[in-house]
């Protein structure tokens, strides 16, 4: 399937998996589904955007560039409720020189989002898609991820590990992200010593996501 190109048509073929269990859209591109996502994160979200159409491994900017399109699945309760945060893009830790909001690497994945809810169930092959959002941050939301933009890169750029936590942040955190969690890499730190600390990557707090799904009415009947 080649991508989407156009808004329309990457609507119809989310609006296509509404409603439709895990299992059955891996049936249906003919793949095997895990007994849980242990071994296998990201699976979810790799799933729905073959389902699309999509191939985003690797770019650095939203996945439908040319639509200028992030597609983000969200894992929720059956109230709606976000069960985690939400990846974003990684955080530059070596060198970092954070630059404005409007050229920032957060800012170019959240500027135009379709979120994919994937509704909870007993099992992950029982899990159901919900009703596709397709979201630009208000101007009050881009206030706030502005901020917590200039405030996270500050902390970044100063190199003051210790302060390189979740604590910070409105609406976007810093959490580690790496495929286990030893894994270490070298920075120099806010007194010019080289440490060894987690890679880390920007990630949207559950309750910033949950504002954003619950104004969809339609979210859990697909």
């Amino acid at each position: 399937m080649s991508e989407p190109q156009s808004e329309v048509e990457l609507l119809q073929r989310a609006d296509a998996c509404a409603g439709r269990t895990l299992a059955e859209l891996a049936a249906r591109l003919g793949l095997p589904v895990p007994a849980d996502l242990s071994r296998h994160k990201g699976w979810a979200g790799s799933l729905i955007e073959k389902a699309l159409g999509i191939e985003a491994h690797g770019r650095s900017g939203p996945d439908l560039p040319h639509l200028g399109i992030e597609v983000k699945t969200i894992p929720v309760n059956r109230s709606g409720k976000p069960r985690e945060s939400t990846w974003v893009c990684l955080a530059p830790v070596g060198s970092f020189n954070p630059g404005p909001w409007r050229t920032s690497p957060v800012r170019a994945k959240l500027a135009h989002v379709l979120w994919m809810p994937i509704l909870d169930a007993p099992t992950l092959a029982e899990r159901r898609v919900g009703v596709p959002l397709l979201w630009m941050p208000s101007a009050d939301e881009e206030e706030v991820l502005a901020q917590d933009w200039a405030s996270l890169s500050e902390l970044l750029a100063e190199g003051d590990v210790s302060q390189w936590h979740a604590r910070h942040g409105e609406a976007l955190q810093l959490r580690p992200k790496a495929a286990a969690a030893a894994d270490r890499i070298w920075v120099v730190d806010a007194d010019g010593e080289w440490v060894r600390t987690n890679p880390r990557g920007f990630y949207l707090r559950a309750r910033f996501t949950a504002s954003i799904l619950h104004r969809e009415a339609r979210l859990l009947q697909p």
